[in-house]
């Protein structure tokens, strides 16, 4: 019997040719990405501001991209459960994760046992948009502005409650940086998820929270929730009336929720690219500015390298926000 051809070229050849094979196939299944649906993990539960940025711009992505790119809630250790998921999974670019600094920056300094390095770990992709925060408070609660706030937690110190998605997320450690400038002490109530709290402040199960504004714009439209202030540098176009923090008493605070994605390190570049280039042209299309604009988001993008810039930038002024306040690291 005649011997193949590939068999009389001897093992060494044979394995050249074959990691030449695998390697123009892998470079063909790249350029025909994507070819099956993709997933954007989110670290919260269904209704918080990351996942309402993750899903306003999934959609449009999937219209760019030609497949699906579904959203799939991963809650638990302040987004750190999903983001060990993406960091762990296959850099092929069908795994992606919508995070804010909650997950970038501020929960991975205060969760030991769920660890990732945020930078190592992740390919950036693009930025996509921001929200402000604003300080809410059910109808029944006596405070009206962030003065009658503060009067109050001076009165009686350490027994008013707010509730956050969870110990870390932003929402968290801008709660804690407002006691630390104001002086005053208030009781942290974390969820499994920002909706969680959302709705025990609208119960009156808990009095106040610094929330997304994309996550109650309306509630705060419909009377069930007051507005008290907003943490960006300037008044929202969403809700002109309300004030800033700054201007409430408490000169140079600011904080604001931004979101970006990120896929696992590793992913190749021709897929980073064209991943970046759907984001971009989704947060750029006039429908996704008009449903930011709803829920009280601002559009944002970015090239991958000036994402993986910011990550850096904000686990600086993060971490100094936490040590300052004083946060506690979890085991």
């Amino acid at each position: 019997m005649m011997p193949t051809r590939l068999s009389r070229v001897g093992p060494n050849v044979a394995l050249v040719v074959a990691l030449a094979l695998g390697l123009v196939g892998n470079a063909q299944a790249q350029s025909g990405y994507p070819n099956r649906p993709v997933k954007m993990l989110v670290g919260f539960a269904a209704g918080g501001g990351t996942d309402v940025a993750a899903r306003i711009v999934a959609q449009k992505m999937s219209e760019i991209l030609g497949q699906s790119v579904l959203v799939e809630n991963v809650p638990g250790a302040s987004g750190m459960v999903a983001a060990q998921d993406v960091a762990k999974a296959d850099p092929d670019g069908y795994t992606l994760m919508m995070g804010s600094q909650t997950t970038y920056a501020c929960a991975p300094n205060l969760y030991h046992k769920v660890t990732i390095d945020p930078v190592k770990d992740f390919a950036p992709i693009a930025l996509t948009g921001a929200s402000p925060l604003i300080l809410v408070a059910n109808p029944s609660f006596a405070a009206h502005t962030v003065a009658d706030v503060i009067a109050l937690a001076k009165a009686e110190p350490g027994k008013i409650n707010f509730g956050t998605g969870g110990v870390g997320t932003t929402p968290h450690t801008t709660a804690e940086l407002f006691q630390y400038d104001a002086g005053i002490k208030l009781v942290h109530v974390p969820y499994r998820g920002e909706a969680g709290a959302i709705n025990d402040v609208l119960g009156g199960q808990i009095p106040i929270m610094f929330a997304n504004l994309s996550a109650v714009m309306g509630n705060i439209k419909g009377g069930t929730l007051r507005a008290i202030a907003v943490t960006s540098a300037k008044r929202s176009p969403s809700v002109p009336d309300v004030p800033t923090v700054a201007e409430s008493g408490i000169p140079g605070f600011e904080a604001e929720t931004w979101f970006g994605i990120v896929a696992p390190a590793g992913t190749p570049r021709d897929i980073v690219s064209k991943l970046n280039a759907a984001a971009r042209q989704a947060v750029a299309a006039e429908d996704t500015k008009q449903r930011f604009a709803q829920v009280g988001m601002t559009n944002a993008s970015s090239s991958p390298e000036e994402l993986a810039a910011y990550i850096k930038a904000e686990i600086a002024k993060w971490s100094k926000v936490i040590k300052d306040a004083d946060i506690q690291a979890l085991d």
